[in-house]
Parts: structure tokens; C-alpha cells; sequence
């Protein structure tokens, strides 16, 4: 049906059904480029996992036939996510700079940094903390009020670069109002004719970006400091 991958790709965006069973046909894939860039064996229990899926829907959201291979494409919007996730866990105090072999567990007890590098290896081998998946979860019980799941996120992100601008001037419009981010919870629906009268973001992007923009509303206004560096506004 298909001739390559990436029309099947493109195709499986079409609904959450077929986007499911695309994802569930490439998890080996995914698993495998997670692992292999992060350098120990991944599960769907790590936060790699997580962060790898995550890209990759992106990658099926955002692929045409001019960014050549799909698995190629995936596989560098994969490896680019996972480096922002390191550099997000190496982040300590002045920023001292983490050498990538720590990340394998090894410590240079030569260098001046080397209590923080064991640190930094006990933090990363504890299978029970994962805190980007809790904030997934926790985000997740949220957007049951809404009908939204958070892999909702990725399918209806805006595209266009004047839609995104649109979407982010409400979002942060909302941001600023804490009682608008209120009634919203209260009534599961966007605020729609407030926002509309004090923006320039018209009713048509509102009713069909509803789910990003409910989502990306509520990871900004509550606790959720991993999950909101993927929300540029």
C-alpha cells in the first residue's frame, strides 16, 4: 500500500488509532536509538523512553519527503530531545560541565569534579525516580477533566509558524490571568470570547488548537519544570 516508510508515516497521523499502531509497529526502533544514544539499555519505565516517544510522534508530525529517510529524520529529532533531557539532568549550580563518560558510569577520580560526577551516576541509575514520567502521569490525571491525553499534545501542536504565534498569545494570555486558567478548569472549555476580545487570536484557531493549547496551559501554570522546556512561548 505503502511505498516506503515514510508515507506510512505521514498517513498514521490521520488518527490516534492509526498513530497508535504506527508507534507500537516502531517501538524496537525507538527503543533501540534511545539506547543506543543514551548508552545502557532503556525500558519503558525510563524517562528515555518517554522523551524518545515524544520525539518521535513529533517526528511523524512534522516529516515530508524532503527531510529524506523518516527512520533517519526520527532518529535525529530522537537523539536532539535526549540531548536537552542530559543536559537538563547535568545542570548543577554553575553549570560545571559533565564529561559524557559519566553518563556511563565511570568517575575520574583525578578531577576536581569527581563527587559530583558519582553524583551524577547515582542519580541516573535510580530505576525507582523518574521524574519526567511522574510529571507525564501526573499531567495525565489533569487532562482526564478535559477528555485529553498527553500524547494529545504532539498530534494537534500547530504547525505553521503563524498559527503557533496565535496559539502562543493565548496561551500566555491565559498564563497571565489566573482566573481565566480557573474558569477553564471549572468548565473543561477555553475561555474563547474573553480571550478572542482582548487578543488577536481568532475563534477558528482556538476551537481546532483547543487540546495543545488546554495542555500547554497547564503544564506552564502548575508544577511542571521538565515538561514545560518542551513548551516555547
Amino acid at each position: 500500500m505503502f511505498s516506503n516508510i515514510g508515507e506510512e508515516a505521514i498517513a498514521a497521523t490521520q488518527s490516534e488509532e492509526t498513530r497508535t499502531a504506527f508507534i507500537q509497529k516502531n517501538e524496537s526502533f525507538i527503543l533501540g536509538v534511545a539506547s543506543k544514544f543514551s548508552k545502557h539499555f532503556i525500558t519503558k519505565s525510563d524517562d528515555e523512553w518517554s522523551i524518545a516517544l515524544i520525539a518521535f510522534s513529533n517526528a511523524m508530525d512534522t516529516y515530508d519527503a524532503d527531510k529524506g529517510n523518516f527512520q533517519s529524520y526520527a532518529r535525529l529529532l530522537i537523539e536532539h530531545r535526549l540531548t536537552d533531557y542530559f543536559r537538563t539532568q547535568a545542570r548543577y549550580q554553575n553549570e560545571i560541565h559533565t564529561e559524557p563518560y559519566v553518563f556511563e558510569g565511570n568517575v575520574d577520580e583525578e578531577s576536581e569534579n569527581a563527587a559530583y560526577q558519582a553524583n551524577v551516576i547515582r542519580t541516573a541509575s535510580t530505576t525507582d525516580e523518574n521524574p519526567l514520567r511522574d510529571e507525564i502521569l501526573a499531567l495525565n490525571v489533569l487532562l482526564q477533566d478535559f477528555d485529553i491525553s498527553f500524547m494529545d499534545l504532539t498530534s494537534c501542536s500547530p504547525k505553521a509558524g503563524k498559527t503557533k504565534k496565535a496559539c502562543y498569545e493565548a496561551i500566555v494570555y491565559m498564563k497571565d490571568h489566573p482566573n481565566l486558567v480557573t474558569a477553564m478548569e471549572v468548565s473543561g472549555q477555553i475561555p474563547s470570547k474573553n480571550i478572542m476580545e482582548n487578543t488577536n487570536v481568532p475563534r477558528k484557531i482556538l476551537e481546532r488548537h483547543r487540546k495543545y493549547i488546554i495542555t500547554a496551559v497547564e503544564i506552564l501554570c502548575k508544577d511542571f519544570p521538565l515538561l514545560s522546556e518542551y513548551i516555547k512561548i
